[in-house]
């Protein structure tokens, strides 16, 4: 198995709404709406404006795994309106998602990787990104995991998420 990244944009904004989609039902399924709600995203005008935000930023990197989105990735150099931001240029990333068929498989450490990359080809020697904190801490470990340290949490509504930086060397 070979994961391959490649530049995303406009055409991809289906492949990601089914990603969340299929993300939102598994996540309903074991518990953890609190996260992302009940209520797919291709059905949420807000959220599909969002993807397609996403898609058209020039940030958005796709993996594949023989030819078959696999998950993706968005960086951008300005955190969202909710995160505080940082004295020095960053690189933030702002989505990251795995296809829910191809989890388990390192797509997501795949795609980080290539944000490593990124912010270092511009100069960038700080990582940031943030996620849900709530249910059972999941993704706080994963970030953990991939190297990340916590800095701060913050609350959106009652939506309690974690940031999290990486220096680069």
């Amino acid at each position: 198995m070979s994961i391959q990244v490649r530049a995303g944009g406009p055409g991809d904004v289906p492949v990601l709404l089914r990603m969340f989609d299929d993300a939102v039902s598994w996540l309903t399924a074991r518990g953890s709406a609190g996260q992302w709600g009940t209520e797919p995203w291709s059905r949420d005008p807000r959220r599909i404006e969002r993807v397609r935000g996403i898609a058209a930023s020039g940030g958005l990197s796709i993996a594949e795994i023989d030819g078959v989105p696999a998950g993706a990735i968005a960086v951008t150099e300005r955190p969202p309106a909710h995160i505080p931001p940082v004295d020095e240029r960053e690189l933030y990333v702002d989505m990251l998602i795995t296809a829910r068929s191809h989890t388990g498989r390192g797509v997501g450490a795949a795609l980080l990787d290539e944000a490593r990359a990124e912010a270092r080809t511009r100069g960038v020697t700080l990582l940031r990104v943030d996620c849900w904190a709530g249910g059972d801490g999941d993704l706080v470990r994963y970030y953990q995991g991939q190297g990340f340290t916590p800095t701060g949490k913050f609350d959106v509504g009652g939506w309690i998420g974690q940031v999290f930086e990486q220096r680069l060397t």
